[in-house]
C-alpha cells in the first residue's frame, strides 16, 4: 500500500472511498471508547471494571500512536508545497498534531505527575475530529474565524465591565461585609456571575447603594452577552447569504458571477491561470475576508475565497460587450 493511499484513508471526509469512510467510523469509535474509559474509570462503584477500562485505554492509545506516526509520515502529502522537514514541523504545530501529541504523551511518560495527568482531558478535543469535515461544524468555525476581531472587541468590553463593576462594588460593600468584598479583586467573581447573568447568589450586596449599582450592572450584563451573540448571528446570516448567492454551476455563469470556494469546488490551491486553463473561467477579483485582491500568477486560491469571475468559454463564443449587448468589432 503506497503512502498516497494511506494518506487518502486516514484523511477525514472522503465519502466516495469506502476504506476511508470505514477508517473515519473506526477512529471515531476509538475516540469515544477512550473517553468513556477515562470517565468511567473515575467511578468507585465500577472499581471491579477498572482493569477493563485500563486495558481499553492502553489499546486505544496504541491506536492513536499508530495514527499519529502515519500522519507524520504522510505530512509531505498534506503540505505538498513544503519540503519533508517543513511539512512534518507544520503538522506537529497544527491543531490536530498538538492534540494528538498531548493525548498520547502523558499516558506513556508523565502519568505519575498531577499536572500532566490533567492533560488527559485533552483527549476530549479528539471529538472535534469526528465532525471537523462536515458542513455544520465548518460553518461555525468559519463564522468564528471571520468575526474574531469583533468577538475580541466584545470580550475586551466585558473585561472592562468586570473590572469596573468589581471596583464599584468594593467601594460600596467593603465596609458592610469586608469578608465578602475583601479587596477590589474579590468582587470579580460576583461581577462575572452577574454580568454573565448566572447569578449564583453566594455573594450579594446588602447596602442600598450596592444594590442600586448591582441593578445597573445586571442590565449591562444582558447587553454584554447580547453583543457577541448578535455578532455570531450576523455571521451566520452572512454565510448563508453567500452560500445561496454562490451555489451555482460554473457553466451557468452567463455574465459576471461569483463562486464560493469550498472543499468541493476543486479550486483550492490552484492559481488563477490554472483555473482559466482547466475550467475556462477567468478570475477578475478575489474577496478574501475583508480584503479585495487582484489575482496574479503566483496567488493561490484559499478555502472560503469568493471569486468574481467570467466564463472564458462564453467570452470566446460571444465576445459581447455587456453595456451594449453587441459584439465587439
Amino acid at each position: 500500500m503506497t503512502k498516497k493511499r494511506i494518506f487518502d484513508i486516514i484523511q477525514i471526509g472522503n465519502k466516495e472511498d469506502l476504506p476511508s469512510r470505514a477508517f473515519d467510523y473506526f477512529i471515531s469509535a476509538v475516540i469515544i471508547l477512550n473517553i468513556l474509559a477515562m470517565l468511567l474509570g473515575t467511578f468507585d462503584e465500577l472499581s471491579s471494571l477498572h482493569g477493563a477500562f485500563k486495558v481499553t485505554e492502553y489499546v486505544t492509545i496504541i491506536i492513536f500512536s499508530i495514527e499519529y506516526v502515519l500522519r507524520i509520515w504522510t505530512s509531505d502529502i498534506l503540505y505538498p508545497r513544503k519540503n519533508k522537514l517543513s511539512s512534518v514541523f507544520r503538522f506537529l504545530i497544527s491543531f490536530d498534531g498538538i492534540i494528538d501529541l498531548l493525548t498520547i504523551l502523558p499516558f506513556f511518560f508523565l502519568d505519575g505527575m498531577v499536572i500532566f495527568r490533567m492533560l488527559r482531558v485533552v483527549r476530549i478535543f479528539h471529538l472535534f475530529r469526528i465532525n471537523s469535515q462536515y458542513d455544520s461544524f465548518n460553518l461555525i468555525k468559519e463564522v468564528l474565524i471571520e468575526k474574531r476581531k469583533q468577538l475580541f472587541s466584545s470580550l475586551f468590553l466585558i473585561i472592562i465591565l468586570v473590572l469596573a463593576s468589581s471596583l464599584a462594588m468594593y467601594g460600596a460593600e467593603h465596609d458592610a461585609q469586608p469578608e465578602a468584598f475583601e479587596n477590589a479583586f474579590s468582587g470579580i467573581w460576583w461581577s462575572v456571575s452577574t454580568l454573565l447573568t448566572v447569578g449564583y447568589g453566594d455573594i450579594y450586596p446588602v447596602t442600598v447603594i450596592g444594590r442600586i449599582i448591582a441593578i445597573f450592572i445586571a442590565f449591562l450584563g444582558v447587553c454584554a452577552v447580547a453583543v457577541p451573540t448578535g455578532i455570531i448571528s450576523a455571521g451566520f446570516v452572512e454565510k448563508f447569504s453567500k452560500s445561496e448567492n454562490s451555489d451555482r454551476k460554473y457553466h451557468d455563469i452567463h455574465e459576471v458571477g461569483e463562486i464560493l470556494c469550498d472543499r468541493s469546488s476543486g479550486f483550492i490551491g490552484l492559481t488563477s491561470d490554472e483555473i482559466n486553463d482547466n475550467y475556462g473561467i477567468r478570475i477578475y477579483m478575489i474577496i478574501r475576508g475583508e480584503l479585495t485582491i487582484v489575482p496574479n500568477d503566483r496567488l493561490t486560491i484559499a478555502e472560503n475565497d469568493i471569486l468574481i469571475v467570467h466564463s472564458e468559454k462564453l467570452m470566446k463564443k460571444g465576445n459581447t460587450n455587456k453595456k451594449t449587448g453587441k459584439k465587439k468589432k
